[in-house]
């Protein structure tokens, strides 16, 4: 009795003591004898860190993906627009400033803005929305501003020269000094009826800001020019309101109106792009469902092989029971066992995510280069480059969903471990 009393103690050291760490941690490591079941073990792990990893990316470009189209979107068109309803904005300079003095927006941009068709050198020509603006304001566009390729903004107001983008200048053959050459069905009036407009301007910059449908279809000219193509003269047809906090326009909705001192409709960003927002919103929700089946494959791959491990450790268990160690230290011993597998492949999913996050971009023009083809095109994505942007508690919702459903796949293997009769275990032995 003697020799067997401090076995006894030691199995019952305490929860979750060494000696438990040490049996659970001998029973992860692979022997001949229980290569399948250590193969099993294997792709669990696997399953759990790809099944991590893979949310975390997905999670992240999708959020990139909305960040940059949405940083883009506000970027050239404003938050708030306003356009008149009892008469035509004539006053626009006065009230553009006095809107721009409210609290919380950032600035006014008067516009006439007009569909054309526009020709260069080379192709049949492309539709373009050409914007009129006044070169302060165009300043103040600052993802414009800060992406010209070719040319400047001086001497914008001054003269009949326009801005384009750098794929409308590629797919027609434009560089600065160039002629474009814009056909407007708003024409003048004769005899014969109303004919198309059509007018060459010089180009004096060429601008990139990142989103190929903008690149291709958008032209600013001069404010007055503006008016004058479009039949506009002395007047504008929107005022384009961009404020400090987007998601907040609601709030500024009735300073705005207050500050216009006239009749006037209001549409903000969220109401123009509501279904692009909505479905971008629906796809990472569905995109995070069916990813997430991935983790749940890889928990139920951990019960199989506990369940497994504790079928072929009966004898060891039914020793280990005799030796003095209760239900409770049995049931730890494959908790750790299972929890070891699930939190390694987390750790090693959350490590393999951030490093593909960190460098998607550059992986992209990996597998763009190898394959011979262009993986997500600018002319389908509207962006010039992948975008990852992690969010940190979505990351840890992944991380703590992984935790939890590998926590729970221990569970069951790990009770019937603790119930099986070490007897019968022993019986057959």
């Amino acid at each position: 009795m003697s020799d067997t009393a401090p076995h006894k103690t030691n199995a019952s050291a305490g929860r979750f003591s060494p000696f438990e760490r040490m049996i659970a941690w001998r029973y992860l490591r692979s022997r001949r004898r229980e290569a399948f079941i250590s193969v099993i073990a294997g792709f669990s792990f696997a399953g759990i860190m790809l099944g991590v990893a893979t949310l975390i990316i997905v999670m992240a470009v999708m959020n990139g993906f909305r960040a940059e189209l949405l940083d883009r979107i506000l970027g050239v068109n404003g938050h708030l627009i306003l356009q008149p309803i009892d008469q035509p904005l004539t006053d626009y300079s006065e009230v553009a400033s006095r809107i721009a003095a409210v609290d919380g927006v950032k600035y006014a941009i008067p516009l006439v803005e007009g569909q054309t068709l526009a020709s260069g050198r080379i192709g049949a020509g492309t539709g373009a929305l050409v914007r009129g603006i006044r070169s302060e304001d165009l300043l103040s566009l600052r993802l414009v501003a800060e992406n010209i390729k070719h040319g400047s903004v001086d001497g914008f107001d001054a003269g009949e020269a326009v801005a384009i983008g750098s794929r409308m200048a590629e797919s027609l053959g434009l560089v600065v000094n160039d002629s474009i050459t814009l056909v407007s069905p708003e024409g003048d009036v004769s005899p014969l009826g109303v004919t198309p407009r059509v007018k060459s301007y010089p180009i004096s910059m060429i601008f990139e800001v990142g989103m190929s449908e903008y690149d291709a279809s958008i032209i600013f000219m001069p404010l007055k020019e503006a008016q004058l193509y479009f039949n506009s003269e002395d007047r504008v047809q929107t005022i384009e309101i961009f404020v400090d906090q987007p998601d907040d326009v609601d709030l500024l909705r009735e300073p705005i109106e207050q500050a216009a001192q006239r009749q006037l409709f209001l549409t903000d960003w969220r109401q123009r792009n509501r279904t692009f927002f909505s479905a971008l919103q629906v796809e990472r929700n569905v995109m995070f469902l069916i990813l997430t089946l991935i983790v749940v494959v890889a928990a139920l791959n951990i019960i199989s092989g506990l369940i497994m491990l504790v079928k072929d450790k009966g004898r060891d268990i039914a020793i280990l029971r005799t030796m003095g160690a209760s239900r409770g230290a049995v049931m730890r011993i494959f908790l750790m066992t299972g929890a070891a597998i699930g939190m390694t492949g987390t750790v090693a999913g959350v490590l393999l995510g951030v490093v593909v996050c960190l460098n998607v971009e550059s992986i992209r023009q990996f597998f763009s280069w190898l394959s011979g083809t262009t993986i997500f095109n600018p002319e389908l994505y509207f962006l010039s480059q992948l975008p990852a942007k992690m969010d940190f508690w979505e990351t840890m919702t992944v991380i703590g969903m992984a935790l939890i459903l590998s926590f729970l796949a221990t569970l069951f293997p790990a009770w019937r471990a603790a119930k099986l009769d070490p007897v019968e275990a022993l019986r057959y032995e």
